[in-house]
């Protein structure tokens, strides 16, 4: 008598973990071209139906891709802010965070900020940036309270903290820049953007 294999059985909520974890698993090796809910389907043992229960469509799942990466970057930020520091130091643990988070989740990253995200997922992706990038802005405002750098914007303050730290994080990913020289290199980052380039 031939045995067919069993499907692996999914409890409620473990479908849609294992479909998320298998969708990152090929991102990082194949990029986002190669992501399919059928083949996704297929690697984790459920009829190619059953993705339907949870993700309607390609885009969703990407949408729901970028917001477990924004909430994973807000607990790697969460957990190096210490509001106690001055705001060098304090700076420095954020920004060595941000890297750490794009040296090990490159593609994620990518498609959490370059991707498209549809009208319905918008909503939750401006409040998945406030609180990862927009944490930076708020701790920018503190400094400025405490006197520590100078008055205005924190909002245009932080689009120049975080342009400096995408941008590195891009050369990263790029490959023109080794992710062991980067980190090495938080500190002067933040010290330049803190001080400037002029001499005193």
């Amino acid at each position: 008598m031939v045995h067919m294999p069993e499907s692996r059985p999914y409890h409620h909520g473990d479908l849609r973990a294992a479909l998320l974890a298998a969708a990152e698993r090929t991102l990082r090796e194949k990029g986002v071209g190669s992501l399919s809910l059928r083949e996704l389907a297929r690697e984790v043992g459920v009829s190619h139906a059953a993705p339907g229960r949870h993700f309607k469509d390609k885009q969703t799942l990407l949408n729901a891709l970028a917001l477990a990466g924004y909430e994973r970057l807000a607990q790697a930020l969460n957990a190096a802010d210490d509001p106690a520091l001055p705001l060098e130091p304090r700076l420095t643990a954020l920004a060595r965070a941000y890297l750490g988070f794009a040296i090990d989740n490159a593609e994620l990253l990518e498609l959490m900020y370059a991707r498209k995200h549809e009208p319905d997922a918008s909503e939750q992706m401006a409040d998945a940036v406030e609180q990862t990038v927009g944490g930076l802005a708020r701790v920018l405002a503190d400094a400025q309270k405490r006197g520590e750098i100078i008055e205005g914007d924190p909002e245009e303050l932080n689009l120049v903290t975080g342009a400096a730290l995408h941008g590195v994080a891009g050369f990263i990913a790029a490959g023109w820049l080794p992710p062991e020289v980067a980190l090495a290199g938080v500190e002067d980052l933040v010290h330049h953007l803190l001080h400037g380039l002029k001499p005193r």
